[in-house]
């Protein structure tokens, strides 16, 4: 498998990568926790788009991108907007989510687009050739905030992925109980052994699957979320605290 480069980093290659995401609701306010981010120990920053007011406002949103990449520098950047039905902050129509994710990637002010594949399965292929095009890399995402799918169903998304195009894939799950922990962590290893496997990002979600997200370089998972402030999702670990697990555990 070869390793995804993004700026000064490639991922799918050693430790997983640290990505602490962006999660305010002003403008302002977004881009003083980008400027915070410069001193701590991550790799990657996300902007969780679903937090911001104006985030269906594609003109504002570019802007905000815009202090982001500067507030950045060399950072590589993830642009997500999460969808409520995915454990998202807000709703969005298909049209106004194609427009949004297009318009950032157009900008160029983010280096990586999260594209939730299974929401959005009509545009989803379409979506991500779009942002390829515009010299940007495609996350296919999916997320499950009730429950843990069987294996064969969480490879059979992994292979959609796949057969999408995408340069990275990405599924969150929550468990109800600590064997599905290990179904995830099963389904991750799985399909990083593939011969043709792309770099994956994979979590086990919530206080009991936060193993999944320390362990990631044993079964395969890429990218690990940690928090600075504000937690996207549950069971995110602190930064700093992530960083002394990680390297407990590099192999």
């Amino acid at each position: 498998m070869d390793p995804v480069t993004v700026r000064n980093i490639k991922i799918g290659e050693g430790r997983p990568k640290i990505c602490v995401p962006i999660v305010e609701t002003g403008k302002e306010e977004i881009a003083a926790q980008a400027r915070a981010l410069a001193d701590l120990p991550l790799d990657m920053a996300e902007w969780r788009a679903d937090w911001y007011t104006d985030a269906k406002d594609c003109g504002k949103a570019v802007e905000t991108a815009a202090q982001l990449r500067e507030a950045l520098g060399d950072i590589p950047l993830l642009f997500t907007f999460r969808t409520a039905k995915e454990g998202g902050a807000a709703r969005i129509s298909e049209a106004e989510y194609v427009q949004l994710n297009t318009a950032v990637a157009r900008s160029g002010y983010a280096d990586l687009i999260d594209v939730e594949v299974c929401s959005f399965a009509g545009q989803a292929r379409s979506i991500i050739r779009e942002v390829q095009s515009a010299g940007v890399k495609a996350v296919a995402s999916s997320h499950d905030f009730d429950k843990t799918p069987p294996k064969e169903e969480l490879l059979g998304r992994l292979h959609y992925m796949k057969e999408l195009g995408a340069d990275i894939w990405k599924i969150a799950v929550m468990p109800n109980c600590g064997r599905d922990v290990l179904t995830l962590l099963d389904a991750t290893l799985t399909v990083r052994e593939e011969p043709d496997s792309r770099p994956v990002i994979t979590m086990s979600m919530g206080s009991m699957g936060t193993v999944s997200r320390l362990a990631g370089e044993v079964f395969g998972s890429s990218v690990t979320f940690a928090a600075a402030g504000k937690a996207s999702a549950p069971g995110q670990v602190n930064v700093d605290r992530m960083v002394q697990f990680l390297e407990t555990l590099h192999v």
